[in-house]
């Protein structure tokens, strides 16, 4: 019997339980246990991906939650918290011998034992293992096949953001410049991007899409997500579900509209103007020559024009309850005690029933952002745009 769970694959941990830096730009309060509790009794989550897990200290804890009977290993992968199941994994940072990169990449693991193993390997590539999104001295295939022998899925990850991406500033073309096609087990496309600006890019259509977080902070844990179609939340069924096996699926992402994210459009890093016409390389607006290309800019070199398209699960356009103008953390609160998760404010909650608990202007509110139908203003240059608290 399949059954349809919400996953977030890309979470990252700014401290150690000890104080110790992991995601140097992420919240002191984002621990791992603060995470899993925020995940299975805020947000609902049933599936997380943590990207930091090949830090020793992260795996001590990890560790330490098993000997400690707060959490336990899966036999088909994974470590259940209460309702929630972890995915370890690591993100990897690549820049190669030919000037390809630097791209960030997305490696899980079944068990606490494989990360340690990847974990191993990778300190002798690497200069400080205890940090996120290091720097990997190898080349991108070497990197795959790593992951591959260890029974890991592999991942690039936010690929079209102007910075650290496949297709930022990592390729001129084709991802096979950097890495074997056949060993990628999806495409993360990041705050900037839905399956609808891509769906010409011919050389992404065998690939499953995921839309992530990349939580740098707890109230960030779920703004982008997917519904998954699987047995059980492990991950096994993850894998199946990437490569669409025996029903498995994902059966929709959840995301902003590409136009709130901070690198959509093509903007001048220093005066801030956005930028219009293509094809210039200094700022009209203030003559400087720091202009930052937008994810649509690119997207439109990639596709290819006579490509058809190929059938695949619903993007929808969501807003995250803490983003919505107006609902402050007393209304979340109210919210939570009537309805249990943010998952369940999201997806089953009728506008009658939120109208029961808070006014109904902010319930209107909530209803218009899971839909996808508040105005907002385009973000652009490293700046996300703006959600206005009325009907677009």
């Amino acid at each position: 019997m399949l059954k349809e769970i919400y996953a977030d694959l890309h979470i990252h941990i700014g401290r150690t339980e000890k104080g110790r830096a992991v995601k140097i730009t992420g919240s002191k309060n984002l621990t791992l246990k603060n995470i899993l509790e925020t995940a299975t009794s805020r947000k609902g989550l049933d599936l997380i991906g943590i990207i930091d897990c090949h830090s020793p200290e992260v795996i001590e804890e990890m560790e330490q939650l098993i000997r400690e009977g707060k959490a336990m290993e899966l036999s088909d992968g994974g470590i259940r918290y209460e309702k929630t199941t972890l995915i370890p994994g690591s993100e990897i940072e690549i820049y190669d011998e030919h000037c390809h990169g630097p791209i960030h990449v997305l490696a899980y693991f079944s068990s606490i034992e494989k990360m340690r193993e990847f974990s191993l390997w990778m300190s002798g590539l690497q200069k400080n293992i205890h940090l996120s999104s290091q720097r990997i001295y190898c080349d991108g295939r070497s990197l795959q096949h790593k992951v591959v022998e260890l029974g890991g899925l592999f991942i690039p990850a936010h690929v079209f953001t102007p910075f650290k991406s496949l297709y930022g500033k990592g390729v001129k073309k084709s991802l096979r410049e950097v890495f074997d096609p056949n060993l990628i087990d999806g495409i993360e496309l990041g705050l900037s991007s839905d399956t609808n600006m891509v769906k010409g890019m011919s050389e992404l259509a065998s690939y499953t899409f995921v839309t992530n977080s990349d939580a740098h902070s707890l109230g960030k844990l779920a703004r982008e997500y997917q519904k998954i179609r699987v047995a059980e939340a492990n991950f096994e069924e993850l894998k199946k579900a990437l490569h669409q096996v025996e029903g498995r699926a994902i059966a929709a992402n959840y995301g902003l509209n590409p136009l709130l994210g901070k690198y959509h459009e093509t903007v001048c890093a220093d005066c801030g103007e956005q930028i219009a016409e293509e094809g210039l390389t200094r700022c009209p607006y203030c003559g400087k020559e720091h202009l930052v290309k937008g994810v649509s800019k690119r997207i439109a070199e990639l596709t290819d024009e006579n490509f058809g398209e190929i059938e695949r699960p619903p993007y929808i356009h969501q807003v995250p309850l803490d983003f919505i103008p107006g609902i402050g953390p007393k209304t979340i609160t109210k919210l939570l005690d009537a309805f249990g998760t943010e998952m369940n404010i999201l997806h089953k909650a009728s506008l009658e029933e939120l109208t029961a608990v808070i006014p109904e202007k902010l319930a209107n509110s909530i209803h218009l952002a899971r839909t996808g139908k508040l105005a907002i203003t385009v973000g652009g240059g490293g700046v996300y745009g703006k959600i206005d608290a009325k009907e677009s």
